[in-house]
């Protein structure tokens, strides 16, 4: 492909993603499957790291993150990103209400109501339609540069679509003012993946979303599913006029034409009445909203209105933020406790004397992990503060200090699970403590879980439903009971028929001969992931030369620093896990150790594997290579040394006959495997 055909496709491409991203993020209706987003995605890859000039700013490979900065780049915003005044009950609406009578006249006034979001406010600059800054609002003068980070949400259009006919053109510069935030769903998600990765959890996501924004490093917050609604439009055009708009409605129909994400929550209302009745059905529905809230924003309509009120010195005489009523209530802790979740860590949770908060009784509130305790200070007897979000556990927001009697008794965290017995080990960082025993009741479900993934022993068949009735029934009582199980026991389970559990049986008996790596994988070994498990396997070679490395000997396996050889010393030294790898062995599991990768055809070597094959699966094929020393890409490029090619190969194949890399039909291929290492 030529250069002036690479840019044409290219053209192409980036249209239908940036298409594509509006539909899933912002209109909540794909129209392509992620198999063809992804493909779409590598083809454009490919093109630009071939034509390098044409991965411009628009383009959404951006999105996975650019290189990290050491410092954000003070940005002078044109025009002030003005703070809300706040109105905390209906007497000061009014208020607010009158004054605005005071200069516009007694007529009803044009108001638009929005949900105040509970996120990070940020202003973005087109240039000709195009992404060129962005920043946060900082103290709202000068902000920080975030743009490589803002280029990430999948949500915020890297080039704006024309405008409909009759309405005004995309100027030369445009600033838009908007919110960063996380919807609900996405920080549960976040948070369930960190704590599969025994990870702290974050404590809300207001935090994580400011956070997120804020990273140094562009690539950790493309991993963070952060969203943007635009809500303002800044100064217009190279001079920095208004932008040219009668109403504000008017305004976010055009930015929503543009292609910029709008809450579509925005009401109107005329007069104070329906204002009073926007507010009280945003308070009714303020927790089955997908993001959170903590208030309305009433806004004048009218721009010309606007101009007419003014501002005072940082905030605007024509909005106001009506802000909900705080869900607290003050009680008393009756005693402290620990819960052991299903990664081990034991979470502190206060017990509280009953209280009635957002209309719900409230006995226990979460204290997070053993930093925010001592942070909190919380003792049992303190008076405290409690907060309660819609479903979200309540969690102690501060202590009432003033009301100690000097018998309060802080808690001491046990050394020890409260569970199973086995010991607890701090993380580095001091903020989770941990139940070392792979076995503990309170976590099996989940070691279960994650024993029989793909990445570990897969066993196929294996899921929450399964493993939580075994678990349940008393039938695995350790990971190594799974290898006792017969048909009868099995059948005996609800949902289990006699083929279901014949097949079960069979993917047991097939795991029973592991990669040593995708063993150690599947013990669950907190930061030991497919690499470093590579890196033990190769190290070590087998299981129970673990049993009695120190510290100092697990820094000498390639990527292990002392902080996670610590963490891997206590797993391997805790009587309890080593009973259960001897169970598993004495069950017939047989790890089996690498090959000398140092040589052979794929030692040393990039592969990419492209078409069906017929006698491997992708995931099994990967496998071979790597367990050979080689590397498994998914993109072709010059550095490539071999592309296998299945049936149905695609552009891949024509890509590497294009750079002539050398191309393995799967018999080729095949031979190459069972050839001398």
């Amino acid at each position: 492909m030529d250069a002036s055909a690479a840019r044409a496709r290219a053209d192409q491409l980036k249209a239908q993603i940036a298409r594509a991203d509006h539909r899933y993020y912002v209109l909540d209706d794909p129209e392509l499957t992620d198999a063809e987003y992804d493909a779409r995605m590598r083809e454009l890859q490919a093109l630009e790291a071939e034509f390098p000039a044409l991965r411009t700013l628009d383009s959404p490979t951006l999105r996975v993150g650019g290189t990290p900065s050491d410092r954000f780049r003070p940005v002078t915003h044109r025009r002030p990103m003005l703070s809300l005044a706040n109105a905390f009950a209906d007497e000061e609406l009014v208020e607010f209400d009158t004054r605005i009578h005071k200069v516009l006249g007694p007529n009803d006034v044009a108001y638009v109501c929005e949900p105040k979001l509970d996120g990070l406010a940020v202003e973005l600059v087109y240039t000709a339609g195009q992404l060129s800054e962005g920043a946060t609002r900082g103290d709202g003068q000068v902000g920080e540069d975030v743009t490589a980070n803002l280029r990430t949400l999948r949500s915020l259009p890297l080039q704006l679509r024309a405008p409909p006919a009759g309405g005004p053109p995309l100027p030369a510069r445009l600033e838009v003012r908007g919110e960063v935030f996380l919807r609900r769903a996405d920080f549960a998600r976040i948070n369930a993946r960190r704590e599969q990765e025994g990870e702290p959890l974050f404590i809300n996501p207001r935090n994580t979303a400011a956070g997120s924004l804020r990273q140094l490093d562009p690539g950790i917050t493309a991993t963070r599913p952060l969203s943007f609604f635009a809500y303002e439009l800044g100064s217009w055009d190279e001079g920095g006029k208004d932008a040219p708009f009668e109403r504000h409605t008017e305004k976010l129909r055009w930015m929503e034409a543009v292609g910029l994400p709008i809450n579509p929550g925005n009401r109107a209302a005329l007069g104070l009445d329906q204002v009073r009745a926007a507010h009280a059905e945003f308070l009714r529905r303020r927790h089955s909203l997908a993001y959170d809230v903590d208030g309305m924003v009433v806004k004048v309509d009218g721009e010309d209105d606007r101009r007419r009120l003014g501002q005072v010195s940082k905030s605007p005489r024509w909005a106001i933020a009506y802000k909900f009523p705080p869900e607290e209530a003050r009680t008393q802790v009756e005693s402290i406790g620990v819960n052991v979740g299903r990664t081990g860590a034991l979470t502190p949770v206060a017990f509280l004397t009953p209280v009635q908060v957002g209309g719900v009784t409230v006995s226990r509130a979460t204290l997070h992990n053993p930093l925010e305790l001592k942070r909190k200070d919380v003792r049992v007897g303190d008076w405290v503060f409690i907060r309660r979000a819609g479903d979200v556990i309540p969690e102690i927001v501060k202590v009432v200090e003033s009301e100690r009697t000097g018998k309060e008794v802080p808690y001491v965290f046990p050394d020890h699970c409260p569970v199973c017995g086995a010991a607890a080990v701090m993380d580095e960082d001091g903020a989770i403590l941990r139940c070392t025993n792979i076995s503990c009741p309170a976590q099996l479900q989940a070691h279960l879980r994650h024993f029989a993934s793909r990445g570990g022993m897969d066993i196929e068949g294996l899921g929450e439903k399964l493993a939580e009735q075994l678990v349940d029934s008393g039938r695995v009582k350790r990971v190594a009971d799974l290898y006792a199980l017969d048909l009868a026991t099995l059948t005996e389970l609800e949902r289990m028929g006699e083929k279901s559990a014949e097949n079960f049986l069979a993917a047991l008996e097939r795991s029973k001969h592991p990669p040593l790596r995708r063993f150690l994988y599947a013990l669950g070994i907190r930061h030991v992931g497919d690499a470093t498990a590579r890196a033990l396997a190769d190290h070590f070679r087998d299981v129970r030369a673990l049993y009695d490395a120190d510290e100092d000997t697990l820094t000498r396996v390639k990527d292990v620093g002392p902080e996670m050889a610590k963490v891997m010393a206590a797993f391997f030294h805790e009587p309890r896990n080593r009973e259960g790898i001897d169970a598993l062995l004495a069950a017939g599991v047989q790890p089996v150790p690498p090959e000398d990768s140092s040589r052979g055809p794929f030692a040393g070597k990039t592969v990419v594997l492209t078409g069906s094959l017929t006698g491997l699966t992708r995931d099994q094929a990967k496998e071979e290579v790597e367990r050979r020393g080689g590397k498994v890409s998914g993109s072709v490029s010059k550095k490539t040394d071999f592309v296998v090619a299945g049936e149905d190969a695609g552009s891949k194949l024509k890509k590497a006959a294009e750079l002539g890399v050398r191309v393995l039909d799967e018999r080729a291929f095949l031979d190459l495997l069972a050839g001398p290492s």
